[in-house]
């Protein structure tokens, strides 16, 4: 599991030691243990990694209490802005994994997409607002905008409507792929929806609905 700062805590790392649960943990680099242990790491142990083109990240590795605590520092590139911002900015986190240093670092940085998610979802899947007064019934409203995120992003999974690594925008799948006029009508006993003649995205929700039908069907019993 990978979490933000609001969760670190002795007691939420020793339950999850309970249920042999492996974790990253953001911490508060301001905290003066934190800053202690930041400190103490040698200049010759950061090691760069790829960072956006107008700032430089190196991440390197710490003992704090005992645990293991990887830390990414950020500065920015530019000779001017670094005139006006001179020092690193530290993001460290807390961890049981094992491997090099980077690679958990990249796999904790991943957690930032959740947040894309919840936004997709209040965009794209009906929770930019919930409607009912009553607790009940904006639980049944959350329920099935979540089912209905998940089955749209699952859908784009499957059928490979979307490149490799990127996020899936239910928005976007739904404006080409979903919200578009149509009729079905029936073609000599088949069934046959008649979508606009130069849909852009006809070809994409072809192979789309290909891909999903080849799945294999699950045995009976």
């Amino acid at each position: 599991m990978r979490f933000d700062s609001g969760f670190w805590s002795n007691a939420t790392i020793a339950a999850l030691g309970r249920l042999d649960v492996r974790y990253t943990m953001a911490v508060r680099c301001a905290n003066s243990a934190v800053a202690r242990a930041i400190s103490s790491i040698e200049e010759t142990a950061w090691a760069r990694i790829a960072y956006t083109p107008d700032g430089i990240a190196e991440v390197a590795e710490a003992d704090y209490g005992g645990r293991r605590l990887i830390v990414r520092r950020t500065r920015l590139a530019d000779a001017a802005q670094q005139a006006l911002f001179p020092g690193w900015r530290h993001n460290g986190f807390l961890t049981d994994l094992a491997g090099p240093a980077v690679e958990v670092d990249r796999f904790h940085r991943e957690h930032a997409t959740v947040e894309l998610a919840i936004r997709d979802i209040k965009e794209g899947s009906g929770l930019e607002h919930c409607p009912s007064g009553n607790f009940n019934a904006n639980g049944a409203w959350l329920a099935c905008s979540v089912l209905a995120h998940d089955l749209c992003r699952w859908a784009a999974m499957v059928g490979q409507v979307h490149p490799a690594g990127e996020l899936t925008v239910v928005a976007t799948l739904r404006a080409r792929l979903v919200c578009v006029a149509g009729r079905l009508v029936n073609r000599s006993g088949t069934p046959t929806l008649r979508a606009p003649l130069h849909w852009p995205w006809a070809h994409q929700f072809k192979q789309a609905l290909a891909n999903i039908r080849a799945l294999p069907v699950a045995a009976p019993g």
